[in-house]
């Protein structure tokens, strides 16, 4: 196996996790407003330490099965994240990009509960860190039940960056040798796949800042620049230079990005050709 890159950011502060905090407190809010979820959520939350056990618990309830139980994948997360801290790092950030850039996300409870594309990118996450540990048997079940589960199906061996968010997150396909930058947005049904049968490096590189929209495909060893813009059910097969705006099939650069922030604004709307 090739060598792979990990990915290491910087460990969170030990004295203050205000992400943390907020989804504890948002957690209390619905404790005393929805009986209902009370149990659930003072078992998942707020009877955690941390966000690393409150994500171990809640991926290992939902991916666990009779093959391999919740106990089991909770004891391999919660070794992951004791192991390497920066999974806790990049899933605050994540937590972050997804409350910042999703109109429909009125909290960070929301998304570290229910949100699919959060929870099936930190699932690959772990699964990342499992195949660098040697364990790729383990990483590539738990990209199979990621898929199953959360209809998302990155593979391990691919690298993703922080700041990620990917809305609704049904159909994302990510192959193996994919790179995707810091602070990348796309949304349901986009792939970035290969474009034939080579077996080497063979899938696309994703610039930081790029907004991809839905139902595009991103397909052979290519460079989106970054901060780039790719249109709506665009099939893209060449560079794309940053700072551009590209759409159709196949997809041809049109202008330039109408704001040096496409992955923060989310405007998928057409920019004029400059």
């Amino acid at each position: 196996m090739s060598e792979l890159k990990e990915i290491r950011m910087s460990e969170p502060d030990e004295t203050s996790d205000p992400v943390w905090e907020t989804i504890l407190a948002e957690a209390h809010a619905v404790i005393d407003h929805e009986t209902v979820l009370r149990p659930l959520v003072q078992s998942l939350v707020t009877g955690q330490p941390s966000l690393e056990h409150m994500l171990a618990h809640h991926l290992a309830s939902k991916l666990g099965n009779e093959e391999v139980t919740a106990e089991q994948l909770r004891e391999v997360f919660l070794a992951a994240f004791d192991d390497l801290a920066s999974l806790g790092s990049l899933a605050r950030a994540d937590v972050t990009a997804v409350f910042e850039r999703d109109p429909a996300c009125q909290g960070h409870l929301d998304t570290v509960l229910y949100y699919k594309g959060f929870l099936g990118l930190q699932s690959y996450r772990i699964g990342h860190y499992l195949l660098n540990q040697n364990r790729r048997a383990l990483a590539l079940y738990l990209q199979n039940r990621t898929s199953e589960v959360f209809q998302v199906d990155i593979h391990p061996a691919a690298q993703i960056g922080r700041g990620v968010f990917i809305d609704h997150a049904t159909g994302v396909v990510i192959g193996e040798t994919a790179r995707v930058g810091n602070n990348v947005s796309m949304l349901h049904s986009v792939t970035l796949g290969g474009n034939g049968k080579e077996k080497d490096d063979r899938h696309p590189k994703i610039g930081d800042g790029v907004l991809i929209s839905v139902g595009a495909k991103i397909l052979g060893n290519i460079q989106i620049g970054e901060c780039s813009k790719i249109g709506a059910g665009s099939v893209v097969l060449s560079d794309i230079p940053p700072f551009s705006t590209a759409v159709g099939v196949p997809a041809q650069v049109v202008g330039k990005v109408s704001s040096t922030e496409p992955w923060r604004v989310m405007d998928h709307l057409l920019d004029e050709k400059k």
